[in-house]
């Protein structure tokens, strides 16, 4: 490749830069200043390159003579014979009995505040049928709540969310009614049948001579 001049053999330019005509004839413009920032630019990065491989080359030497796969079987011969160790001297069933009663805490904890909601709906929805009860209200002489302690134990929440009532031998109260003889009694129904059944009723329904001082709680 050779510099290409005229006929006063002066260098030829294009767009101020020199021409040069290679062996196979092309021209091509050579731009010094490109090239000299390509070089500078090459000139760093292969700095880089040889601090980079000289850091590595230094890290490696550590490892000379070392056999990886040897030393990825003494690792897990390691591990083995930790887990071994555990095992004998019972460490395992340590961990395990922890777990067992971290869990056990947990579900009594659980189950704790599970029947403290029960508790409360229990209370709630039997409550209701005593405060809500038009047969209270129409036929007895004694308040729903002092009816409600007397007979309350009586009634129990099924897990439908129905409550029923139960008799003295624990058995579900039918009704009485034609139009819903073999069903179960509502709870109004089921409560007018307790207190019906109640040695001490005449004390507690209206219109039967009973003298508010002489009620007795007792069932």
């Amino acid at each position: 490749m050779k510099l290409k001049t005229d006929e006063k053999g002066m260098a030829v330019l294009l767009e101020g830069k020199p021409v040069y005509v290679k062996d196979d004839g092309k021209e091509l413009t050579f731009d010094a200043k490109e090239a000299f920032d390509k070089i500078s630019s090459l000139n760093a990065e292969n700095a880089g390159f040889r601090k980079r491989f000289s850091e590595a080359e230094t890290h490696l030497k550590a490892f000379e003579g070392l056999d990886a796969e040897a030393a990825r079987k003494a690792v897990d011969t390691v591990k083995n014979l930790d887990m071994k160790k555990m095992v004998d001297a019972g460490e395992v069933e340590k961990v395990k009995e922890q777990v067992a009663k971290v869990f056990e805490k947990q579900l009594e904890e659980a189950n704790a505040k599970w029947k403290k909601a029960e508790g409360a709906l229990v209370t709630e929805k039997v409550g209701a049928v005593f405060s809500r009860s038009k047969f209270i209200a129409d036929k007895c002489a004694v308040p729903a709540d002092m009816l409600q302690a007397l007979f309350g134990s009586r009634f129990v929440v099924e897990e439908t969310g129905a409550v029923v009532a139960t008799d003295m031998t624990g058995n579900k109260i039918y009704s009485r009614r034609p139009e819903s003889a073999g069903a179960i009694a509502a709870p109004d129904e089921a409560l007018e049948i307790l207190i019906d059944s109640y040695p001490y009723k005449a004390q507690v329904l209206k219109g039967t001579g009973a003298a508010g001082g002489g009620f007795n709680a007792g069932a």
